[in-house]
């Protein structure tokens, strides 16, 4: 071999040159291996140098330069370290090579000699090489753990076996495992090519019967490598040690009687076993026999399996089994205890609630400040009625579940369901669909669409409509949200979002510099609608080479070609909320709900983000997207760990994403050591809590998937004594949702009015049989985050949980359960459903809607009020047939205990309620609405649709031209005419409300 191999390596018959080779042929596979090399090249340096730009239109630069000199450094350091240990043992074994004269039976090896001959040294570096890219792409990804591993942070707790900080697993662990693992396979190949390369060239001849079948230098390199490998596989037996407190086993996660008594002991023999192999192996080097390393190399395998497999067996089934609660009872004490830790589940706070099934008015009026906060506007049904009814034009649209955040309207905290009116360009004409509209014309969104989470009017009013009574409509925006910004209103338009194009070029025309943006609709706004964008966020575009790079990137020549990208022009992109907040900090996971709040006169995008670990000892372990996944959240996968379970879990981080110019902020907001690492990598990334502005803090609110995976964990760990979990007699499960019976229940946003701690009931209720002391200051209602558990394998309710989702609130994030007595069967979820579905007197009052609409049932929401769990759920009709198939709430249903009820208010679903009960009526003054508009059946409305008195001849006619305003409304609708459909909808609200005030006054 020319170079690495001397021409005189081979001493056998003479063989014949070989014969030239076109060199036409060789100088176009050349090219051709040129071209792809250079595509490649140029493919990879487009990706790294559009995200530099892009990290610095952001202000996140040191992001980019941390991420990539990281890489570059595993990379290089690795792919030489492995690509190079590979090489250089192929070029040992050729250097110490024997000369010899090959046998008959050895000629067929010249034909391999003769193909490797020629270019030994291209084959060696060629295969040093690839084998280098492969380990330094594999250690480039594994930038994460390396930074962890440098920049550590103590989380001030030990285990209780090894007595190690957690922060050795968490962060350490990980690494020193890949690092050990890298050199196992390193090793082993570097083995295998040497042992390739001496059969190749003599060092190894197995038909040799009289001499040697291996040579003393192929003896010395093989008891070297050998010797390595087994010292390796010592130091991974040391660490297999540590993941035993991560391991799963039969009943929990951690360490247990099996794995103490047995696999840890085998772990630690197996580990001097290996040391003393590859001590025989070194030794090997001098001694030149295999009789003992081959000894010591059997006994550590057969020690593995009877030490790694037999002997746990034989303990478990002779020792723990029979008596396996006795056993493991300390063990799933330290599971249990290191489980709610690491969820933060550790500060729940769990009370008795002697749950009444029984109800009277006094019980409710008890709790009548929690009543007009139910809310009856459901986040999912009710999009389609955001979309049909304020969409303005059809390129806009809402998400398909709304979101539920609070206001303070008029002094008094409301929640409010809202969305975000973003540009849709599936929804654009065909004729409308070009390179210049989709990428330069139609660019955004524009404004919020809210409505009153409870049915009732800024002003407390009845919303008699049936439609959402919006808090914040129309084109340009106006309500109760614009009321709350600077006079000329907050800013509306929406770059950055959920639905948001892959890509806008903006900027001023070249020739006129004239806008060349749609922003409102002339047509609606009454003005020219155009617009350009000026915000901080974008990559200039405007100069030829940026041009051909972004050009490359989308695949698209437009970019290079068209006049409407000029030296004004920025380029906007990665603009959904979750991708752009994963790009700016990618050790982050990120709330799969994305909320859009008014917060200082802008529309900002709330994300949650969270630290996570699948490497805290003894927690339990399970499926993120099994815990997060309900009616709402199909499984999804967006977990920045390399598996998708996990055993820890921290909300660490608010962040906010303007919709305008596209700014993340990440506020710091819980003390976590995962975080405390990132922060020492990324130094001025996460700001502090305390630069959090105040309008923003009214917005913030408990996550939803945090409280999801924190209520998986706690249907089996709200039982912190190891013998009653083994019986497993008090276990919890998440309700089917009744709509959805494969998924399960979603939890819901609500303001809750809780029983005090250490109170069996709420004050009202009937306590004559209660030992506990009553307050008889009713609590104030809390912006909660609710679900409710089921025992296992059973359809009644077993609890009721809630967490405070305040951010203003000194109880933030205190989660309470309301624990039901055993001896009282309050129904489920799927058992109300079936109530409501049986009940004669609900379906025949659903039946004559049924004739020309369909149903759509709403969320069914659980509440603790009146001393016991109140349900409701409102019942929207939606006409299938026309322009308007938008769901209209028609009814409230309501049942407490086995009751049930209806009306076309929540007051008069609850005066029905009471009504079947006995209990009299509720108060007027009860918050819940007094008048529900006209019900069917000949319903004049009156108290939720049951008429009891006579109308005067002025309401009736209010009425009547209230009814005549909504007919022009549906008219107007059906033209396509939003600006008539509002004008005449508002007209009829007054007159509604005259109405109102009229008969009040009657």
């Amino acid at each position: 071999m020319s170079g690495l191999f001397p021409d005189d390596a081979y001493d056998g018959p003479a063989q014949p040159p070989p014969p030239a080779r076109p060199q036409r042929r060789r100088a176009l596979l050349y090219t051709a291996l040129v071209m792809v090399a250079l595509f490649f090249a140029f493919s990879a340096f487009t990706s790294i140098w559009t995200d530099r730009l892009w990290f610095s239109s952001v202000d996140y630069p040191q992001v980019f330069r941390t991420v990539i000199a990281t890489r570059v450094i595993l990379f290089i350091v690795f792919g030489a370290l492995f690509g190079g240990f590979v090489a250089a043992n192929i070029a040992i074994a050729f250097r110490v090579r024997p000369v010899f004269r090959p046998r008959a039976s050895e000629l067929s090896l010249n034909q391999y000699r003769d193909v490797v001959e020629p270019m030994g040294r291209l084959l060696v570096i060629g295969l040093g090489i690839l084998l280098g890219l492969m380990a330094g792409g594999s250690a480039a990804g594994e930038w994460r753990q390396f930074l962890m591993w440098r920049n550590g942070t103590d989380f001030g707790t030990k285990d209780p076996y090894f007595k190690r900080d957690i922060g050795f697993f968490v962060f350490s662990l990980p690494w020193f495992h890949y690092v050990v693992n890298l050199l196992l396979m390193m090793t082993v190949l570097g083995l295998v090519a040497a042992i390739v390369t001496h059969y190749l060239f003599g060092g190894i001849r197995l038909q040799n019967p009289a001499g040697e079948k291996v040579t003393e230098a192929a003896q010395v390199q093989f008891s070297v490598l050998l010797g390595i490998f087994v010292l390796v596989k010592a130091v991974d037996y040391w660490l297999d040690r540590f993941d035993l407190t991560t391991d799963q086993g039969r009943r929990f996660t951690g360490i247990n009687y099996t794995a103490f008594h047995a696999v840890l002991p085998a772990k630690n023999i197996l580990m001097f076993i290996s040391v003393i192999c590859a001590l025989l192996f070194f030794a090997n080097i001098a001694r030149r026999t295999w009789l003992l390393p081959a000894m010591s190399l059997g006994m550590l395998v057969l020690s593995a399996v009877l030490l790694g497999a037999v002997w746990p067996g034989i303990v478990w089934q002779f020792q723990v089994r029979p008596s396996e609660p006795d056993k493991e009872e300390p063990f799933l004490s330290h599971n249990i205890q290191a489980t709610r830790a690491a969820y933060d589940v550790d500060g729940l706070k769990e009370q008795d609630y002697d749950a009444t099934v029984n109800v009277t008015g006094k019980q409710l009026r008890a709790s009548a400040e929690s009543l007009p906060g139910i809310r009856l506007i459901d986040p999912q049904r009710m999009s389609a009625a955001f979309d049909e009814l304020q969409q303005v034009r059809g390129y806009y649209s809402v998400a398909s579940v709304l979101d539920v955040d609070r206001y303070n309207i008029d002094g008094k905290d409301r929640d409010i369901v809202l969305g975000v009116r973003e540009l849709d360009q599936t929804r654009l004409a065909e004729s409308q669909r070009n390179w210049a509209n989709e990428h330069t014309v139609y660019t955004h969104g524009y404004g919020v669409i809210a409505a009153y989470g409870n049915n009732r009017q800024a002003d407390d009013s009845p919303n008699t409509t049936g439609q959402p009574p919006w808090a914040e409509r129309d084109l340009p925006p106006q309500g109760d949200l614009t009321n709350l910004s600077k006079p000329d209103g907050y800013e509306g338009r929406i770059y950055f979002g959920e639905k948001s194009p892959a890509y806008s070029i903006v900027g001023k025309a070249k020739d006129n510099g004239k806008d060349v943006e749609l922003d409102i609709p002339e047509e609606v706004a009454g003005t020219r609608g155009n617009t350009t964008y000026d915000g901080a966020d974008g990559v200039p575009i405007g100069g030829l080479f940026n041009k051909l790079l972004y050009a490359a990137k989308y695949g698209d020549a437009n970019i290079l070609l068209s006049s409407r990208v000029n030296e004004n022009s920025k380029i906007l992109y990665v603009r959904n909320p979750r991708d752009r907040v994963e790009k700016v900090a990618p050790w982050l996971t990120v709330d799969g709900d994305p909320y859009p709040a008014v917060v200082d006169d802008r529309v900002q995008w709330i994300l949650d983000g969270y630290t996570m670990t699948d490497r805290y000892p003894n927690s339990e372990r399970d499926s993120f997207e099994s815990m997060i996944s309900d009616a709402l959240t199909p499984q999804t996968s967006y977990v920045t760990l390399p598996t998708d379970q996990i055993n820890y879990m921290r909300n660490s981080v608010k962040v906010t994403v303007d919709a305008y110019d596209g700014t993340v902020r990440i506020y710091q907001w819980q003390s976590d050591p995962i975080l405390e690492t990132w922060k020492k990598i990324f130094p001025g990334l996460v700001l502090p809590e305390k630069e959090i502005s105040p309008d923003l803090m009214q917005h913030l609110r408990y996550p939803e998937d945090m409280f999801k995976v924190q209520r998986s964990i706690l249907a089996k760990y709200h039982v912190t004594r190891a013998q009653d979990f083994y019986k497993g007699t008090d276990l919890w499960t998440v309700p089917q949702d009744p709509a959805q019976q494969s998924s399960k229940q979603p939890p819901y946003r609500l303001s809750v009015q809780l029983p005090p701690e250490g109170e069996r009931a709420l004050p009202g209720a009937d306590t004559s049989e209660t030992k506990a002391p009553v307050d008889e200051t009713p609590p104030a209602p809390v912006f909660s985050l609710t679900s409710v558990y089921a025992p296992n394998n059973r359809d009644n309710l077993a609890s009721f949980i809630s967490v405070n989702s305040d951010a203003t609130s000194p109880d933030y994030g205190e989660m309470r359960v309301l624990r039901l007595p055993d001896d009282t069967a309050v129904q489920g979820p799927a058992q109300v459903a079936n109530t409501f579905a049986s009940d004669n007197r609900i379906q025949d009052v659903l039946a004559p809607i049924k004739i020309n609409s369909s149903i759509v049932y709403g969320n069914l929401l659980t509440l603790p009020v009146g001393g016991g769990l109140l349900y409701v759920q409102p019942v929207y009709a939606v006409n299938p047939t026309g322009q308007g198939t938008y769901p209209v709430l028609r009814f409230v249903l309501a049942s407490f205990g086995q009751d049930a009820g209806y009306g076309t208010t929540l007051k008069g679903a609850l005066d029905d309620v009471l009504d079947k009960a006995g209990g009299g009526s509720l108060p007027d003054d009860s918050g819940t609405g007094t008048d529900g508009g006209a019900g069917d059946n000949g319903d004049n409305g009156d108290n939720g649709g049951k008429g009891n008195g006579q109308v005067s001849p002025q309401v009736l006619d209010l009425l009547r031209q209230a009814d005549a305003k909504y007919d022009a409304a549906e008219r107007a609708l059906k033209k396509g005419d939003t600006v008539g459909w509002a004008r005449s909808t508002r007209q009829a609200e007054d007159l509604v409300r005259q109405a109102l005030a009229a008969a009040q006054s009657g």
